[in-house]
């Protein structure tokens, strides 16, 4: 069944669990099979998921990945409270209710030629998905970062990918990144091996203090993550006169932008406006939500 939209297309699906997998930290990646979905994804894309029969309240979820080939999606999420901890319950071959793919997307095109993704925590899916749709649509190589404060959602491993600027003992990375030839760190400020000590901006800051003033121009940033960090990204971003394009996450109702249950407030052209998160974002530039 479609849902009406000027956005986008957004199918309510009958998704089977094909795989869960636990992590520490109370962390889990799911794999379903949602063609519909799985069909219109873009990266910034999300899901709103049902996580029990009896809870009525679904819950979004970012799209880590998205294979229209084979039909299934990648969820990556971490217990919060009662709907996520019953959707770590469910076991392979339960079926889920879900509507996806909602959401205005990341750009998908035209980018400058040093993209630099910023993860953090659950805000690393979506900069995964954004890395791969770079390199298969335009061989591009991005840079990711991704940080976190509890051990990450993924066995790390030492890079073999040298990035100029980036520490000497900076060399954890996500192997599936490092498998697509992608360069990628990771920070946190809890001593884990191969992690650059300190937040994402702080490595961010040491990249790009370390290039060229001709070559910084052709730096974008793309990032997800918690409101502090975001903020943070977007006065890096000032600070470089970059371009940022941000995904915002905010809890929600219907998320089909019929309850404005998720509205926050940005500048537009025109001043102060209200949109929804779940239509008008989840991406907005950082510049507009983080005017000053």
């Amino acid at each position: 069944m479609k849902h009406p939209d000027t956005r986008n297309t957004i199918f309510s699906e009958r998704a089977k669990l094909l795989r869960q997998q636990s992590y520490p930290a109370n962390q889990y990646l799911m794999r379903l099979h949602a063609p519909q979905t799985a069909a219109h994804a873009k990266p910034g894309s999300f899901i709103h998921i049902q996580c029990g029969p009896d809870l009525l309240m679904r819950r979004p979820m970012s799209i880590m990945r998205a294979n229209k080939k084979d039909g299934w999606i990648d969820i990556l999420y971490k217990i919060h409270g009662e709907g996520t901890d019953r959707l770590a319950k469910h076991i392979e071959g339960d079926v889920l209710e879900l509507l996806g793919p909602i959401g205005k997307p990341f750009k998908l095109e035209q980018y400058k030629k040093l993209p630099l993704l910023i993860g953090g925590g659950v805000g690393i899916p979506p900069m995964v998905f954004l890395a791969e749709h770079m390199n298969k649509t335009y061989g591009l190589k991005p840079l990711v970062i991704m940080g976190s404060e509890v051990p990450f959602p993924f066995k790390t491993q030492p890079s073999q990918i040298i990035i100029n600027g980036i520490p000497d003992g900076a060399i954890a990375t996500m192997p599936l990144l490092e498998d697509w030839g992608i360069p990628c760190r990771l920070t946190s400020t809890q001593n884990f091996p191969g992690c650059f000590e300190g937040y994402v901006t702080d490595l961010a800051h040491q990249w790009l203090d370390s290039l060229e003033p001709g070559i910084i121009n052709e730096v974008e940033i793309f990032s997800c993550g918690p409101i502090p960090m975001l903020r943070a990204v977007g006065n890096l971003a000032k600070e470089y006169n970059l371009s940022c394009q941000i995904s915002m996450e905010e809890y929600m109702a219907c998320a089909v932008g019929g309850c404005a249950g998720c509205t926050i407030e940005i500048q537009a052209d025109e001043g102060p406006a209200m949109k929804r998160v779940c239509v008008d974002g989840p991406v907005f530039e950082a510049s507009a939500v983080f005017p000053t």
